[in-house]
């Protein structure tokens, strides 16, 4: 649904994993009455299994089809070209990497799954857990580099609101307009 109150219609949320995406996603969502795309939900198949490119970006592609919605989640090679130039917005949390560590871990540690994975997908430390430990600690050296020049390459119109903690995500959020609209359904 479109809040024409409102000049963004369409947003995406990017950052490590650990770094609110998510949360931030959901909270502008309910805020504009935008339905929310988890990224996360949309890659993973049950028992953490990738799909082929082709199935993701389709999915993708199907989500993103509506005038509005707020999409978290990286995965800039695959998808920047679908969602960037739609975009009205990118937001860029810039948050430490240690609270993303934790926030991972402890995400990991309760157990079980969260609203924005698929069924079949339960967080919990085992070895596999590792290798998002280790993506999360060299997220800026490896990752940002490539959704930079991604982001660069497929929307360099397309504004960047980059905000580093609690404070600035609130102040943020003071900004947008409490719509009380019924969001569709989120992804």
């Amino acid at each position: 649904m479109r809040n024409d109150a409102h000049p963004l219609h369409r947003m995406i949320i990017l950052g490590s994993a650990g770094s609110g995406k998510s949360t931030l996603a959901r909270e502008i969502g309910e805020r504009l009455g935008l339905p929310v795309i988890h990224l996360d939900a949309l890659f993973w198949e049950p028992g953490w299994k990738q799909p082929d490119d082709k199935a993701f970006r389709t999915r993708v592609a199907a989500a993103i089809a509506g005038d509005a919605w707020v999409s978290e989640g990286n995965y800039s090679r695959q998808t920047f070209d679908l969602r960037v130039p739609r975009a009205d917005q990118v937001i860029w949390l810039e948050t430490p990497r240690l609270l993303c560590l934790w926030r991972v871990l402890v995400r990991a540690l309760r157990g079980g799954r969260r609203p924005d994975l698929p069924v079949g997908c339960e967080e919990r430390v085992d070895w596999s857990y590792v290798a998002l430990l280790r993506y999360v600690w060299n997220f800026d050296r490896d990752t940002r580099p490539r959704i930079e020049a991604n982001l660069k390459a497929t929307g360099p119109s397309v504004p960047i609101m980059r905000l580093h903690g609690r404070a600035e995500i609130a102040a943020y959020l003071a900004t947008l307009p409490v719509t009380g609209r019924e969001a569709e359904p989120s992804l």
